[in-house]
């Protein structure tokens, strides 16, 4: 039995337990695809077909056999997905952390664009819920909408949750999402925005002029979307950081905004850096999709396997680093 082999016995055993409604052949084709990611660390589908161990010795037949696993539409990404989330953010919740989750967009292929759900985890960030599309600008509010309930799906009962997002994500209609269930935000704000305060009307770039910079309970926008609003600049910064939040505004607050890079390594491993998302050739979005959950589950089983390591075979410098994460630096 080759390493791949040896890789995909121990993935298909984790499906086994976390998915048991999953079908036998599902399963061992998934875990096998997972498996051959790992190896080569490579989206393209012919790379995959080259090293995938299978009888068949032409390479068109194995890049065949992966196209279909892709196409069958009976592998459901957010029921894959929905044990790995419930089970990690059960983990950071469990430990007494505040569950940071980060919503984002970043193109996929020449042809596709993704919203992407994530929670952060030490440095990093993981993924949970995600959906493509065929666009070359921004996934709307729907699409926005659906990834995050489907992550709202996998939170442990009574944990509140903190949602990060760049200034595409700071809507009034994502603050009133948030708001309704009972979530925190850190999303970060346009400057030209309209705020609502004692009767006035301005915007946040006039706030920050006049040394406005904590703004409580004000209205944003002609929707009147009632949040609070922190402003920053550090020195050397080309412009403020204006962002909405859940609590009393205050600068400390404000820089928990800084938690939401952890999506970008996470981008980063899909793409540039990693598995080479751009170089799939994928066209159709629901393949494209799946091909992601193959990455998904092989970040997840990389990093659990480096966390497991961490644990019960600790360097002696990791013996002695303090824990870190948000309930040691986030306000939140």
């Amino acid at each position: 039995m080759g390493g791949i082999e040896h890789v995909a016995r121990g993935i298909v055993a984790d499906l086994a337990a976390k998915l048991p409604w999953q079908r036998k052949t599902q399963r061992g084709k998934l875990g096998l695809l997972v498996a051959t990611m790992l190896e080569v660390r490579s989206a393209n589908l012919m790379d995959l077909a080259a090293s995938l161990p299978r009888p068949c010795g032409r390479v068109d037949k194995r890049y065949q056999w992966i196209e279909r696993l892709l196409s069958n539409p009976r592998v459901e990404v957010d029921a894959v997905m929905a044990p790995y989330g419930r089970d990690v953010l059960g983990r950071v919740a469990a430990g007494g952390q505040t569950i940071v989750l980060i919503i984002d967009q970043s193109k996929a292929t020449a042809r596709h664009q993704m919203v992407m759900v994530s929670v952060r985890i030490g440095g990093r960030a993981l993924p949970l819920v995600w959906r493509v599309k065929e666009t070359q600008g921004a996934i709307g509010f729907a699409e926005q909408r659906a990834a995050l309930e489907a992550a709202r799906a996998m939170v442990p009962d009574g944990a509140r949750p903190v949602l990060m997002g760049d200034r595409f994500y700071g809507s009034p209609a994502l603050i009133a999402w948030c708001r309704d269930r009972g979530w925190g935000w850190r999303l970060r704000l346009k400057q030209d925005l309209l705020v609502f305060e004692d009767g006035g009307e301005s915007t946040l770039a006039e706030c920050f002029a006049r040394g406005e910079h904590m703004l409580a309970d004000i209205e944003l926008t002609e929707k009147r979307v009632v949040t609070n609003v922190a402003m920053v600049h550090e020195p050397g910064h080309p412009e403020p950081w204006i962002i909405a939040l859940s609590e009393p505004p205050s600068a400390y607050r404000a820089f928990d905004y800084g938690l939401r890079w952890g999506i970008e390594a996470l981008f980063s491993d899909f793409k540039t850096r990693g598995f080479g998302l751009e170089d799939s050739q994928i066209r159709h979005p629901d393949r494209l999709s799946r091909l992601i959950l193959v990455m998904a589950l092989a970040l997840y089983w990389a990093v659990s396997t480096g966390m497991w390591d961490a644990e019960n075979h600790p360097t002696p410098a990791e013996k002695n680093t303090p824990p870190t994460g948000p309930a040691r630096r986030s306000a939140v």
